[in-house]
Parts: C-alpha cells; structure tokens; sequence
C-alpha cells in the first residue's frame, strides 16, 4: 500500500487552476455518469465541539474510488490546533482493496472545498467582482479567498470575524499572500452590503446573513451548513435571490441552506451546479440578480481529489 503524509501531499497539490479543472470535471460527471454516491455518515461529538463526516463516491470507469473520514472540531483553536482533520484512502474498484493512503490532516478537503467554490463563482460571480467579502477568518476563509482571487480579478478584500485575532491574521496573511488591501469589518452586514461577492466559512448554527442586506448583483457562495443543526443564511435570503444553486439538491435538502427553506418555489426551482458546468442552464442572465450557491461538500470531490493527488505523488519527477 502506498501512504502518504501530509507534508509530501502539500509540497505536490496546490490550489491553481488545474485543480479547480478537475474538481468542475467531478461536477460534470455528477451531471452525465451514474455516478454512486452515498448519503453522507456524520458522528457528532457535541462535548467537544466536533464532529467526522465519511464520505465516498464511484465514478464509472474509474478504477479506484475514495473514501474519505474528515473532522471538524471548532474550538481547538483555543489548544493552538486546526480545527479540520482527515485522511482519505483510494480503494480499487476491481477488487475493493485499499491500495493508498493519503494522510492529509484535512488539506486535500481544503483544497477541493475552495476549488468548488471558485467552479460556483466562476459561474455566478459578477465577472466585474472587483470586492470579496469573507465572513469567518480561519482556515477555510484562507482558501476561498485565494480561490476566489483565480477566478476574479479582486481589488479589495473585507472580512468580519468573531475573534479579532484571528481577523487580524487573516488580514496579515491575505495581504502577503495576494497583494490586495484587506479590509476588517465590524459586521458581517457591513461585508455583505459592500461587496460584490460573499463567502461565508463559518459553523454557524444560526444565520449570519440576513435578506435586507442584499443588494443587486451580489452573489453568495455558502459553504458553512454540512450539518443539520447548522445555518449561515436567513430563509428569507433564499427566497429574495433571484437564482439559488447547491451542490447536490438531496443533500442541501438534508443538511445544507435549502433544509431552512419553507418555500416550494425556491425549492423546485434550484438549480444544481453540474448543471452549470455543463452548460445545461445559465443562472446569471442580468448583471443585477442576486444569486445564491449552498455547498455542503460532494463525495465525487473526494474522489476526484484523491486521485488526482495520488496522480501527481506517483509522477516520476516527484521524489519523497
């Protein structure tokens, strides 16, 4: 068997374009292939802030599949730790024996989890966003940032965070990293009325953005509710958009913004993002509409992820 570390993983995969290429081509297949993806497994650790998702998906023809167990224990911030966590394993689709293991500690979640949100705002986002707002400051906040940034050409950056510490950071890292001026907010009102487009990264059990923010030409790309308990949006926000999308409609059913919804209408008129990529529907057809994507985060990625990353580990210019 084949394992790898964390350390080798992050010195192969990075979040670029290629990346984001092929976590769209999952969404694609979702779309076009029989693809079998399970409902996704989740225990809770409630004493300690925690919980660990398993998720899996076979793509046809492909002849490893993965199975991915990521954590996420929101206060361990406070022990100086990451709050995400996970590995994930390729088993052969021929004989269903594990054949590799990526120990990422999270990163490749990461990665695929930014990736999917620049595929949605490539898609949704204004193709003049010049202003990203960002509500929550860790890790994930980081990654969207960045994700976003390749597939816009961002001028400013305003981000509202509940720890000013860690805003702090944000601010300090983003700006190294990007080269654009970061912006902290005092609320995340104050980020969603003067951005044109908006990522919100957090655990949020209840909602952070609220429909009279709204303004035309905003989109919102949530990525935060994977849970049942969990929610970043007001119903209400659903309702206003002019167009919503998810990821996979049975699941933001289940776990994500859509299982908040009361109306049918926004419901039966959602719009999944495969169905973008692959030019079957064009959400934004008015510079002024507001749009709304909720991804809760796709087993197909895992999969698309994991061999992508095990591709690029086997290469012969790689080296441990």
């Amino acid at each position: 068997m084949d394992i790898f570390q964390e350390k080798e993983i992050r010195s192969t995969v990075s979040l670029n374009h290629e990346v984001i290429t092929v976590i769209e081509s999952a969404f694609n297949q979702l779309m076009t292939q029989s693809v079998h993806m399970p409902p996704i497994m989740r225990v809770d650790v409630p004493e300690n802030n925690g919980e660990v998702d398993v998720k899996s998906a076979y793509i046809p023809g492909y002849d490893t599949f993965a199975i991915k167990v990521s954590s996420g224990f929101f206060d361990n911030w406070k022990q100086g730790l990451p709050s995400a966590s996970g590995l994930m394993m390729l088993i052969s689709s021929q004989t269903g024996v594990p054949e590799t293991i990526l120990q990422d500690n999270g990163y490749l979640t990461d990665v695929r989890t930014a990736a999917a949100g620049a595929v949605a705002s490539n898609y949704l986002a204004r193709e003049a966003t010049q202003i990203a707002g960002i509500i929550g400051s860790g890790a994930q906040a980081r990654y969207q940032t960045k994700a976003l940034a390749l597939v816009r050409n961002l001028q400013e950056v305003i981000v509202y965070g509940r720890t000013p510490e860690k805003v702090q950071q944000f601010k300090k890292d983003m700006e190294h990293e990007l080269k654009i001026p970061v912006k902290m907010a005092e609320s995340a009102e104050t980020v969603v009325r003067n951005s044109d487009t908006v990522v919100t990264t957090t655990p949020a059990e209840s909602p952070v953005i609220r429909s009279d923010w709204l303004h035309p030409g905003l989109h919102i790309t949530a990525m935060g509710s994977d849970a049942e308990q969990k929610q970043e949006l007001d119903s209400d926000v659903l309702e206003q958009a002019d167009k919503v999308v998810c990821d996979v409609k049975s699941q933001s059913l289940r776990l994500g913004e859509l299982r908040s919804c009361p109306s049918d209408q926004v419901i039966n008129n959602v719009y999944e993002l495969g169905q973008l990529t692959t030019g079957k529907v064009k959400v934004r057809e008015r510079e002024d509409a507001v749009t709304v994507c909720d991804l809760t985060g796709t087993g197909v990625q895992d999969t698309a992820i994991a061999r992508y990353a095990y591709d690029k580990l086997k290469q012969p210019t790689y080296s441990k």
